[in-house]
């Protein structure tokens, strides 16, 4: 009779174990979204172009009643747990959230084979592909683009400071989008996580080197300031209108910022106060980097319009 080696049953149990409680979490959050009315039958929605695509699946400008919604759909949905997993937290994390700069969360599609997550569709698509076209200096001066920065942080705040935080864990320019009025929102929580110690384990470091912070990089436990750091790499490029690290690959990206401490270099002719937000959210030490509530309140008045100056010699009517 064949033995099967010592301990296989084990992992066979905890194997269970963890299909169960996958299982288990799916039907709490099918009863959680049909009761808020949340859970949407993939019949009810007409499919229209698709408009990105990642590891995850792809993203699709769908109908839905006749309105215009933005459909994520899961792929090899059938084959790895940690997708589900993955699947399951988002759609839970974006259930919960609900602010101006955070894109709207319509709801979810819950049956096999067609997993996905349904938004709102922001027409403008990604900050990423926004900034980097062609002739974006003309369309977009730099108040507005300092007013793109504010709006991530005022997201970012929003999902800080809830209880418990969430810490975003992939905050990039092609995770944020924008709406046909150039606000920004924050979307993408696939690898975002309830923060319920000091800090998160970093044990999956996926995510895009070129926005990661140092101590994400080097795989040591991170916490909501490795966000703070991915910020700064966003405000760089609201500014630069410049790729981050264009010149190197991941693997280099990884050893440059994360073992010799380098960081992306801020162009002369930026302004101090801008050039200072951005030092401040690459501090090596993670604690000494600013919150985002500090950030929004550095960035209100350089959105200010300029106030007028009247012109000297002339007196002005009363308003």
């Amino acid at each position: 009779m064949l033995e099967l080696p010592q301990g296989t049953n084990k992992m066979k149990e905890g194997r269970h174990d963890e299909t169960d409680n996958l299982l288990s979490t799916k039907a709490n959050l099918e009863l959680s979204l049909s009761m808020d009315g949340l859970e949407i039958p993939w019949s009810d929605l007409v499919l229209k172009e698709r408009i990105g695509a990642g590891s995850f699946g792809t993203v699709h400008h769908a109908d839905w009643h006749g309105s215009d919604v933005a459909v994520k759909i899961l792929i090899e949905q059938d084959f790895h747990e940690e997708r589900l997993k993955e699947f399951l937290r988002e759609v839970a994390i974006m259930k919960r959230l609900r602010h101006p700069n955070v894109v709207l969360f319509m709801g979810a599609v819950l049956s096999r084979p067609n997993l996905s997550i349904v938004t709102e569709y922001l027409p403008r698509g990604s900050l990423y592909r926004l900034i980097h076209r062609p002739g974006t200096r003309e369309i977009l001066d730099e108040r507005r683009r300092l007013r793109m920065a504010l709006d991530v942080a005022k997201g970012m705040n929003h999902l800080h400071r809830l209880n418990p935080p969430i810490v975003h864990r992939d905050l990039k320019s092609p995770n944020l989008l924008v709406d046909k009025t150039w606000t920004v929102k924050v979307c993408d929580f696939g690898l975002s996580r309830l923060k319920a110690n000091t800090f998160l384990s970093s044990k999956s470091a996926a995510g895009t080197p070129e926005w990661m912070a140092p101590e994400v990089l080097r795989d040591e436990p991170s916490n909501e300031k490795s966000d703070v750091y991915s910020f700064g790499v966003i405000l760089w490029e609201l500014i630069t209108l410049q790729q981050p690290w264009s010149g190197l690959n991941a693997a280099q990206v990884v050893g440059a910022v994360g073992f010799q401490n380098r960081r992306l270099q801020i162009p002369k002719d930026v302004k101090p106060d801008i050039a200072a937000i951005i030092e401040a959210c690459w501090a090596n030490d993670s604690r000494k980097r600013p919150s985002f509530a500090s950030i929004m309140e550095l960035l209100k008045p350089l959105v200010k319009p300029p106030t007028p100056q009247p012109i000297r010699g002339v007196t002005l009517p009363p308003a």
